[in-house]
């Protein structure tokens, strides 16, 4: 582990989340510009993810499958938008096995098209609806500037990608993913994301609305976190999705897409994240609880070890991990995983086993006030579970109190310039562009999303004064 101290957060943001991430070992720079390696602590945290997503999915009653990773460079070009979306960012494939291709082939940036091609396959009657879809997979868009997880030639994510009879159907699903998001983030990442609507500038390219999950990071910058998508019948029609209804006419699928990517990695550390490194909420922390034995010579090592070893056994319903380096001293572990973001730290050594004890670092809470101590025994489990438990709750009210105390409701377009340097501004919007490119010129801060519970009656829009009836935050984002 690299020993030199971490840049602080208020030193240089960019440069203490950078060195975090590659200090904590969650990633690392690949030799190709603007691509990650995930490595093994990283992919850990990112496969929790996975599970407790995938465990909702499945809930809401979607399957997962696999869909190519080329797609025809033709299929792009059937949905207008979308293509014009996406075409500065493509990586386009034009020489196979030493021969030109007859059509350029397109590393996936998305998967609407050739899901949609697939959907026009297997769609032909109402009774093949809902079809539910979901794919684990990795995506490529040619980005111009990178940064670690959150913007990446190429990242890891799920796409969910829903065909519907009826646009009420379809509109349903898109808000009920939105919803699977806001409780994932909640509740698994203690990352409190306000869920809401993207205006028509910041949605994706082919939809008829895309909804997101916007979090509050550490520097109060805004991070779209995730992202679902009605697509209307832009798609079905480019596709020729269509089926048979119960009166035997020919209709348009309505479709969604949804997803989240490696990008929430990003969110963790940045929402959590403190001077001494990572702080991993307990539900998705690759190691949950380390053991650190403390002793001086062979006799204490006698002493410490079969308890510390019997304790691991004790604690095997966590992720839990009994550090036996030798080579490294007791502080340095502490300095290590402290780093790491473990979420509780158990430290035993001689003097804890003649009191019966074992004592417990809180890594949220740093210092002495995050000590305690645990007796041994039969309940050490269920208390290391209420610890955990503690934890979690503590990390979402601290991120929560965070967030709150740095949104603000400006009473002119001049404060609202003020607020947006370092924080959100709640604001009525009227709704027109110019107004949002106005914003985006005077402070680069951009419409985030307007929220899905919105105030009664109407107000003025805080750029032209104009009557406007939905608030919307506004936010420098990354």
């Amino acid at each position: 582990m690299n020993t030199d101290k971490l840049p602080t957060r208020s030193e240089n943001y960019s440069e203490w989340y950078n060195q975090l991430i590659l200090r904590s070992e969650l990633a690392d720079y690949a030799p190709v510009r603007g691509c990650m390696v995930v490595r093994p602590y990283g992919w850990a945290l990112w496969e929790n993810i996975q599970g407790a997503l995938d465990k909702r999915f499945k809930e809401t009653g979607h399957s997962n499958a696999a869909f190519p990773l080329f797609i025809p460079m033709s299929f792009l070009e059937k949905e207008k938008e979308h293509v014009e979306g996406f075409s500065p960012e493509l990586a386009i494939v034009t020489i196979g096995g030493g021969e030109k291709l007859e059509e350029p082939l397109v590393v996936r940036p998305t998967s609407e098209t050739i899901i949609g091609y697939m959907y026009s396959k297997w769609i032909k009657s109402y009774r093949d609806l809902p079809v539910l879809i979901n794919q684990w997979g990795n995506v490529v868009r040619w980005e111009m500037r990178t940064r670690l997880f959150l913007r990446t030639l190429e990242f890891y994510w799920q796409e969910g990608h829903t065909a519907h009879a009826t646009a009420e159907e379809a509109v349903d699903e898109t808000v009920r993913m939105l919803n699977v998001y806001t409780d994932f983030a909640v509740n698994e990442a203690a990352v409190p994301v306000i869920p809401g609507r993207k205006s028509e500038t910041e949605k994706f390219a082919g939809a008829s609305d895309s909804y997101t999950i916007e979090a509050m990071m550490g520097d109060t910058r805004a991070l779209q976190a995730g992202t679902s998508h009605f697509l209307g019948q832009n798609f079905a029609k480019a596709f020729d999705i269509q089926f048979l209804d119960p009166g035997n006419q020919l209709q348009h699928c309505w479709t969604t897409s949804w997803g989240l990517s490696t990008r929430f990695i990003g969110a963790i550390i940045m929402t959590h994240g403190d001077d001494q490194g990572l702080v991993l909420p307990p539900r998705l922390a690759p190691i949950q609880v380390v053991i650190v034995p403390i002793f001086r010579n062979d006799d204490e090592q006698a002493k410490v070890m079969p308890v510390a070893e019997a304790l691991n056994r004790q604690l095997s319903q966590f992720r839990v991990k009994l550090d036996t380096r030798s080579e490294v001293t007791p502080g340095f572990k502490f300095n290590d995983w402290e780093m790491r973001g473990v979420p509780l730290r158990i430290e035993i050594g001689p003097k804890d086993i003649d009191n019966g004890v074992v004592t417990v670092a809180r890594r949220h809470t740093p210092g002495k006030a995050g000590k305690s101590t645990l007796p041994l025994g039969d309940e050490i489990a269920a208390q290391v579970q209420a610890v955990l438990d503690e934890i979690q709750a503590a990390m979402l009210e601290k991120a929560r109190n965070f967030r709150d105390a740095h949104i603000h409701e400006p009473k002119d377009y001049e404060e609202m310039k003020q607020i947006v340097q370092d924080g959100w501004a709640l604001a009525y919007w009227c709704g027109r562009t110019e107004c949002e490119a106005r914003v985006k010129e005077d402070t680069k801060a951009t419409t985030r999303c307007i929220p899905l519970d919105q105030p009664e009656g109407q107000g003025e829009c805080i750029v032209c004064g104009q009557p406007a009836k939905k608030k919307v935050y506004f936010a420098r984002a990354y």
